[in-house]
């Protein structure tokens, strides 16, 4: 697909040089209508939500509802779990040494260690359509929304309603934050709220612009917090030198239409957030994050930190070996000045192009630049100050996102806005570029689109027209990293046996026994809010003795035995 991509581009850049006048007809008509729509800015935002939200549904029968694989994702699972039955979080198991499970927290209650927000939406869509899956799905629509709108504060409102479209197309259809339970739509709604109340509040002075800046700090901070934060920081940079200058309102009509709400808003979150800890950890100021990291982490989140000389104690070998062996190993690699750590970074960077631009959206930035350059325009002053405030927004959150020990691209989450912004900003300066007189800059502007629409249709049909398209997995660094469209399989077998269980009488035990070579990313033993309640319970193998204790405790269950590292892996009685 990627090759696709680049191919069309380049054809795109040669028909620009060529004829660049062909098809206009077609397109003036199609971008009058445009137009028009993106005219009523409050329909425009609708109609790019909805968009959004017909289009996974209309993939489905190609990217089904998925099974959760990662890790993360039984986690996110389990707050939503919780939440859906009215609880902020459960009771720790008396057995719960044996059906321990990774990026949960046991001691004092039983808990996602993550923030709430994901889990928030997973319960929405848990209760309201019966499936965690439709929270992803409703976060996606309203994270293409929401960016339209952001967009709509920045540029005029046809750009605006153009980067609500791609970001359909690229982050709402394949993508992985479509397409799994860990996501990033939920924090990018946050980024999307912030940014794009900015320049209101600034122009305007409205209530409900502040309102909704302090909304989207809120679902930083329950999303993203570190990464929010960074973002937060260039915002209030921004807010405190607009206050200071020349061109502010009165204290009453600032301090009216956005301190105040915007300080009551996080007063608010922070009062809601203090009290989930509260109830999850028995302190307001500790978080559930906190407690994990104290009880199972063997390698700081950032790479600035030092590293722990002493790891805790772990009570089952797979937690042990993957926090011991595979973090703290991994965190010594890059963070070694002579070993990976330029090498990480630009891991690191070039992931962030391949999913959030890729070849399409490089070729306006190419371009400008390259026109920019054979005009000696690259000077900073001649930049337009919304641009330079997102350049320089950009650079920051990138710097703190090479900063961090570990990375996936729904950490980049809240600066999707960003990313967005700065392709389109480019894609319109690059409309008025003329080459020996023929409107080249339009035709590429025309062409990119387009091209992303058919890579759309491509997508979709990849699999009967036999496209090679790279899946990826979340900690195997040796496979290439997501793109727009690629799905996070290989299948996990866990769901299949799963469904064999849930078709026989009765509740179930699985004990789950690895061998000794055992890939410890990869796990097994993840369970409801409800231990005691669910048709199957999933436990580890601790030996005979150990086991029989579980078993007696269990005593009204079939007991299993099941063999993950098997090929297939097996199922039988115990």
């Amino acid at each position: 697909m990627q090759r696709i991509e680049i191919c069309l581009a380049l054809l795109a850049i040669a028909i620009a040089l060529a004829y660049p006048r062909i098809g206009a007809r077609w397109f003036r008509m199609l971008e009058n209508g445009f137009r028009k729509l993106a005219r009523r800015r409050r329909l425009a935002v609708l109609v790019v939500g909805v968009t959004a939200l017909a289009a996974r549904a209309a993939v489905l029968p190609v990217e089904p509802i998925p099974h959760p694989i990662i890790q993360d994702e039984y986690s996110y699972l389990l707050a939503a779990d919780t939440f859906a039955h009215g609880r902020l979080t459960n009771p720790t198991h008396p057995m719960w040494v044996h059906i321990e499970a990774f990026q949960e927290i046991w001691q004092p209650t039983y808990q996602s260690k993550y923030f709430p927000g994901q889990g928030l939406a997973l319960a929405l869509g848990q209760v309201v359509f019966g499936h965690p899956f439709w929270g992803v799905w409703l976060s996606i629509g309203l994270m293409c929304a929401a960016l339209c709108w952001m967009l709509q504060g920045w540029m005029p409102p046809g750009w605006a309603l153009l980067g609500g479209f791609l970001a359909v197309i690229r982050l709402g259809t394949f993508s992985y934050w479509a397409d799994t339970y860990f996501g990033g739509a939920v924090a990018a709604i946050g980024g999307a709220l912030v940014l794009g109340a900015l320049p209101r509040i600034k122009r305007e002075q409205h209530v409900q612009d502040a309102l909704l800046m302090g909304l989207g700090l809120a679902i930083l901070a329950n999303t993203r917090p570190y990464e929010g934060l960074v973002l937060s920081l260039p915002v209030a940079a921004a807010l405190l030198a607009w206050i200071a200058g020349r061109e502010r309102p009165p204290w009453r009509v600032w301090f009216g239409t956005v301190a105040l709400p915007l300080s009551l808003t996080l007063a608010l979150a922070a009062v809601a957030m203090g009290y989930y800890f509260w109830r999850v950890t028995g302190n307001p100021l500790r978080m559930p994050y906190q407690v994990y990291t104290d009880a199972y982490g063997a390698s700081p989140n950032l790479l600035l930190q030092h590293a722990r000389t002493v790891f805790p104690a772990y009570h089952n070998r797979e937690i042990r070996n993957f926090y011991v062996r595979f973090e703290a190993s991994f965190f010594s690699l890059a963070r070694s000045l002579h070993g990976r750590l330029l090498q990480f970074a630009a891991l690191k960077t070039y992931e962030l192009w391949l999913f959030f631009v890729g070849p399409l959206l490089t070729l306006p930035l190419v371009m400008l630049s390259a026109v920019a350059l054979k005009r000696h325009a690259c000077r900073w002053r001649l930049v337009s100050p919304g641009t330079r405030f997102l350049l320089i927004a950009s650079a920051v959150c990138l710097g703190s996102l090479l900063l961090e020990s570990f990375f996936s691209l729904h950490y980049a989450a809240p600066m999707t806005c960003l990313f967005l912004a700065l392709v389109l900003l480019s894609l319109r300066r690059l409309r008025a570029w003329r080459w020996q007189g023929k409107p080249a800059g339009l035709f590429v502007s025309r062409a990119v689109p387009l091209i992303a629409v058919a890579m759309l249709l491509l997508r979709v049909a990849a699999v009967p027209l036999h496209l090679s398209i790279v899946g990826y997995w979340a900690f195997r660094l040796e496979v290439k990293p997501p793109t727009w469209c690629s799905p996070l399989k290989p299948e996990f077998p866990r769901a299949r046996i799963l469904a064999e269980l849930e078709q026989k009488p009765g509740k179930h035990l699985a004990i789950v026994r690895y061998r000794p070579d055992h890939e410890p990313s990869i796990d097994w033993v993840y369970n409801e809010a409800d231990v005691d309640a669910s048709r199957v319970v999933w436990a580890r193998d601790r030996g005979p003795a150990e086991n029989e204790e579980l078993i007696r405790y269990f005593k009204d269950r079939d007991v299993w035995l099941v063999e993950p590292d098997e090929n297939p892996p097996r199922l039988s009685a115990h």
